[in-house]
């Protein structure tokens, strides 16, 4: 086991944000009561606790790792803080502070601790802590967080913490948003690249960092050289094993070489890790690392500083290096094995509680998930040890299960190759270089065998559900419905406003109607009178009375015919003949409406994106309407005809001089000239 550890009793800080001089250290809680910031210099602690975009959220958590210098009693070692970020309105502080301009305050409470086992339950801890604090509302009052850290310093000495040791970091939420890209990710972690990882939630960015890194058996509790590249303890201090108990598992992970030591000298480990940190990742001495950002201004500069790119906005897995995106390629077994594991998590699966399987059992819990994961790695370091025996020509001992050809085949030879070249493999090499590991575990991948038809349908469906054809349909239906819902609505509402305006039409024709009835009526009356009058004039004529004296102005045209003596009539007829123009031309505009609003289709539907289905639905209505408007014009226009002839003959017979004088013509001209 390795050596190097050192018990560091944990430290509690509050990080606040000043409007001048950004987030700052404000007090802290330790043994010695020395300031840690300027004692193992820290200078980037307040930017790791107080992550970019943090104020987006009331409450958002923080993961990181710092470098704790070496003293005269203990070496260099690694540790791993945690912080909750909150906000609390100025104004409802008790004490406002005169520096406080804003109007948000937003702190952060730190705790510091040696081991990442603890982080499971410290969190939940600490979002109580600092609720309670801030619930206060007055920051001066920091009694609860002594209560704190002192309560930490006495639960982390406990090791029944130990069975929490991978509280809060789910692997089926990884496995069920990666599906086979998880496998990808574990085997690229084996061979050290420079991995970023991007997200825009900070506590989901670090979790999945730790859920990955907890696959590797032992290695959650083997990270004391992580957070500096240039720490070494575990390699310098770790002793080969002389025994196996094959009783004790974790004698006989030893045995096999675990936990493989990913971070060691020339790699780190930061779940989260702020710009200001970006010059550690561009070190010449820095070769690999495994970090995380919220920053999206690493996105413009990826290729620099990653060689896998894993974003988590939108879950893709970008590789830039073409010989690492060859080497990463998955066989048809590990195709067939991530598969099966992806394939128990979906049927497991449950939305309120994605954590544990909707069973309650075992199959597709997280203990279930690790344990095949470590089937694979045990599986994956016999074959590459089965592999280098039967290639150095010597004799080997055959395993008790005969085993056919090569089974490092079934891992990728590209992958096993890559990954020869790393620290940790030379370590892990060093480690079991005289043992058999073939004859403790079977060489066998737990998924071997070439591609099959099950293989190829299982991938087709595979593939199939990632098209989600169910909800296009689904959406397609939906969309068609309200495209037909709004295509009819749209057809009613033409018709209805098409039949409106012909009742209006016909209301105000009737009524034209009746004005024209009322004139008529008078004219008629008035004809009457003056035939009357006319009767008595001729009467007190041939009785010898008065002569009743000329017009007034009588025209030049009729001045030598022998009704010039005869009074004119009181109609005006220039305004009755005018009336049956009018007539003609109020029906036909009347027909050029009623056409061109028949003719103008309704509603289009293929204009207004409804379906062609709709258009054969309304064709009945508008040959209905086109029929029922003719009608209707041709009633109405007969109708208007006969009310012009009737008025034309009223008005002949009121004054025959009207009607004769088209017919002389130039009658009058001529009676002068005779």
């Amino acid at each position: 086991m390795g050596g190097g550890k050192v018990h560091q009793e944990p430290i509690v800080l509050v990080v606040d944000f000043h409007h001048a001089r950004g987030p700052e250290v404000e007090f802290w809680f330790c043994d010695d009561g020395v300031d840690p910031v300027k004692k193992n210099d820290w200078a980037l602690l307040p930017f790791m606790a107080l992550s970019d975009g943090a104020h987006a959220s009331t409450e958002d958590f923080s993961y990181f790792t710092l470098q704790c210098k070496e003293t005269e009693s203990s070496p260099a070692t690694s540790l791993f803080g945690i912080s909750c970020t909150t906000q609390l309105d100025s104004d409802k502080l008790i004490n406002r502070p005169a520096e406080v301009t804003r109007s948000t305050v937003q702190k952060a409470v730190v705790a510091i601790i040696n081991e990442p086992r603890h982080l499971g339950q410290l969190r939940e801890k600490l979002s109580i802590v600092t609720s309670a604090w801030f619930a206060q509302r007055d920051f001066t009052d920091t009694d609860i967080l002594q209560k704190f850290w002192e309560g930490l310093k006495i639960s982390l000495k406990n090791e029944d913490l130990h069975k929490d040791e991978h509280f809060g970091l789910s692997l089926r939420e990884m496995i069920h948003e990666f599906k086979h890209q998880t496998l990808v990710l574990f085997k690229c972690l084996l061979l050290q690249p420079k991995m970023l990882f991007f997200g825009s939630r900070c506590e989901r960015l670090c979790m999945i960092q730790f859920s990955l890194i907890s696959l590797i058996p032992g290695l959650i509790h083997n990270l004391q050289d992580c957070a500096d590249p240039a720490y070494d303890s575990y390699a310098q201090t770790v002793e080969k094993p002389s025994s196996l108990k094959t009783s004790e598992r974790s004698s006989l992970l030893a045995y096999m070489g675990l936990p493989l030591q990913i971070f060691g000298k020339g790699s780190m480990f930061g779940p989260y890790t702020p710009l200001q940190q970006l010059d550690l990742l561009a070190d010449y001495g820095t070769k690999s690392y495994l970090v995380g950002s919220t920053n999206s201004l690493l996105l413009q500069q990826k290729d620099r500083y990653s060689d896998i790119l894993i974003n988590l906005d939108e879950d893709t897995v970008n590789i830039s290096s073409p010989s690492l995106r060859a080497a990463l390629a998955l066989s048809a077994a590990d195709r067939r094995w991530i598969d099966f594991l992806t394939q128990t998590i979906n049927d497991t699966w449950d939305e309120a509680h994605p954590a544990q399987p909707k069973t309650h059992g075992y199959m597709g819990s997280e203990e279930f998930i690790r344990l095949q994961f470590e089937e694979y790695l045990l599986a994956l370091i016999s074959c590459v040890k089965y592999h280098d025996e039967i290639n150095s020509g010597g004799a080997i001992k055959q395993p008790a299960n005969d085993i056919e050809g090569d089974p490092a085949l079934d891992f990728n030879l590209d992958f096993i190759e890559h990954w020869r070249h790393t620290p940790n493999f030379a370590l892990f090499d060093k480690l079991t270089s005289d043992a058999l590991l073939f004859s403790v575990v079977e060489p066998r991948h737990p998924c071997a065998g070439g591609l099959g038809i099950e293989d190829i349908q299982r991938r087709l469906a595979q593939q199939v559900a990632d098209l989600h054809l169910d909800e296009r349909v689904r959406e397609g239906r939906e969309t068609l419905n309200k495209h037909l819902a709004t295509g009819h609505q749209k057809v009613t509402t033409a018709f209805n406003t098409l039949w409106a305006e012909l009742e209006a039409r016909r209301e105000a024709q009737r009524k034209r109607n009746e004005e024209r009835a009322k004139q008529a009526a008078a004219l008629d009356t008035s004809q009457s009178n003056n035939h009357n009058n006319n009767n008595n004039d001729n009467s007190k004529q041939d009785s010898g009375g008065p002569a009743s004296p000329p017009p007034a102005s009588p025209t030049p045209s009729t001045s030598g015919w022998s009704f010039a003596a005869r009074k004119a009539p009181a109609v005006d007829l220039t305004q009755a003949q005018a009336t049956v123009p009018r007539l003609a031309s109020e029906l036909r505009e009347w027909q050029t409406y009623i056409t061109s609003t028949v003719a103008s289709p309704v509603s289009s539907p293929t204009a207004t994106g409804t379906p062609r289905a709709s258009m054969t639905s309304t064709s009945h209505e508008r040959r209905s309407i086109e029929s029922s408007t003719k009608d209707l014009v041709m009633t109405e226009m007969m109708e208007m005809q006969a009310q012009g002839r009737r008025l034309s003959d009223a008005v002949l017979e009121s004054d025959p001089l009207s009607s004769s004088s088209h017919e002389a013509g130039k009658a009058p001209t001529t009676s002068s000239s005779g």
